[in-house]
């Protein structure tokens, strides 16, 4: 049984008849796991998540998953645009990219895993709807980032990774848009943000090696398996 500490945040909304069938995870992007926490129960700051992990595994709940946490923000997937009316925010303490990113720590990884694992238990989320705050806002944010371990949580079932990567000799970026908007993400004029932060995004998830925002056939071929799986 995971183990859970209260910190209530104020910061929460009444949900609407919508399911829950999104998991969104994040870094807190702040020097310390106090400070992000303090922020997340912070009535002024207006921001919330249903849980922070810690470095040392720990597990904080801040907002009830039948009520609408305010993580995810101006955002989109598969069509939904409110994508806090719909999801369970899952923050990971982590300083990001603004005060220097590091890994990741074991213990937190696996309380990500063993959360994640009793969340999908108790909603019907699909593996494709297990995404990070940059896959539903790439024009704003980066988290929980390229060095997320997201391979791992797939092999444990949570969400998805590209297996079974067929060799692609040739590429369409025209097919290769659609394709990212058949995923899930949004691509323009659905979206006011460019295609190149979308394609960055999924670089940044599925193959951080080369995070640049251009598409290739290497690209092409990790979201056809994605689609395929």
């Amino acid at each position: 049984m995971l183990k859970i500490i209260e910190r209530p945040s104020p910061n929460h909304d009444p949900r609407a008849e919508d399911p829950i069938d999104i998991l969104v995870l994040h870094y807190t992007g702040m020097r310390t796991a106090e400070e992000a926490l303090q922020r997340l129960c912070d009535p002024e700051a207006k921001v919330s998540s249903h849980y922070t992990v810690d470095r040392d595994g720990t597990i904080y709940r801040h907002v009830a998953e039948d009520r609408r946490a305010r993580h995810a923000g101006v955002s989109y997937w598969a069509g939904v645009r409110d994508v806090n009316s719909r999801s369970i925010g899952i923050e990971i303490v982590n300083p990001g990219h603004e005060f220097g990113y590091i890994p990741f720590a074991e213990p937190q990884i696996e309380a990500v895993i063993a959360l994640s694992q009793d969340i999908l238990s108790r909603h019907a989320i699909s593996a494709s709807r297990v995404v990070g705050h940059s896959d539903v806002a790439p024009n704003r944010k980066q988290d929980p980032g390229e060095l997320f371990p997201w391979a791992r949580l797939a092999d444990h079932g949570n969400g998805l990774w590209p297996r079974d990567v067929g060799a692609q000799s040739a590429f369409d970026s025209k097919a290769f848009a659609e394709d990212l908007h058949r995923y899930g993400y949004g691509i323009p004029p659905d979206v006011d943000w460019p295609l190149e932060d979308v394609i960055a995004a999924f670089q940044r998830r599925f193959r951080p090696s080369c995070i640049n925002g251009i598409p290739d056939a290497e690209c092409a071929g990790l979201l056809r398996a994605l689609l395929d799986a």
